[in-house]
């Protein structure tokens, strides 16, 4: 199964970092006025969905699925279910972050929703990269990335253990309520990290 590709209508500047992450054979789904991104990105529609409040509809609905206003989901998380129902199980998010904090906090929480369906997920976006890392997973941050943090977005993380950074961690925890886990550096050739239980958001920052 190829790789999905969903792309959403937030901001996007630095569409040559962003066009990195993108590969011919990658599934694309634009989400209503994500399809402003089409051009600068350089990659066709393979699948439209949206209810084009915020963008005009194709003209050709071949590939389109149109979505009602009212509804429950937004068009990005019916897009994350619909490639789901189609069988993907990895996946980057574009143009998701950034503007509305309402769409961009619930489209970190798409990640969450992807990892609980054992789905690996991806955020891109002009500065940063976003995953989640759970129980038992290793992360590796490069020299490539200036600074990384580690973010707690549901209930407790323990077991943390950081090595190879400028703030290392031994078996620690971080909770929901204290976020401390920002702005770390690699110190060495690079940083690793791993926890016991719960899940963290790894944000990598490129230089």
């Amino acid at each position: 199964m190829r790789r999905c590709v969903i792309i959403g209508g937030a901001e996007i500047r630095n569409y040559d970092a962003v066009r990195k992450y993108l590969v011919p054979e990658d599934y694309c789904i634009y989400c209503d006025c994500g399809l402003k991104h089409a051009g600068a990105l350089g990659y066709a529609p393979d699948l439209v969905i949206g209810d084009f409040d915020s963008h005009a509809m194709p003209e050709d609905l071949h590939n389109v699925i149109v979505l009602p206003t009212v509804k429950d989901d937004t068009d990005t998380i019916f897009a994350v279910k619909e490639a789901l129902r189609r069988g993907y199980d990895d996946f980057v998010l574009v143009g998701v972050t950034g503007g509305k904090l309402d769409h961009t906090l619930g489209n970190v929480y798409a990640l969450m929703m992807l990892k609980s369906h054992g789905a690996k997920a991806m955020i891109v976006d002009d500065y940063s990269e976003i995953e989640i890392i759970s129980a038992g997973e290793v992360r590796h941050v490069g020299k490539g990335c200036r600074f990384f943090s580690l973010l707690n977005i549901s209930g407790t993380a323990k077991g943390i253990t950081i090595t190879g950074a400028k703030y290392n961690l031994n078996d620690a925890e971080i909770t929901s309520e204290y976020q401390y886990g920002i702005s770390n550096e690699v110190s060495g050739d690079e940083a690793v990290i791993t926890l016991k239980e719960g899940n963290l958001l790894l944000i990598r920052v490129r230089i």
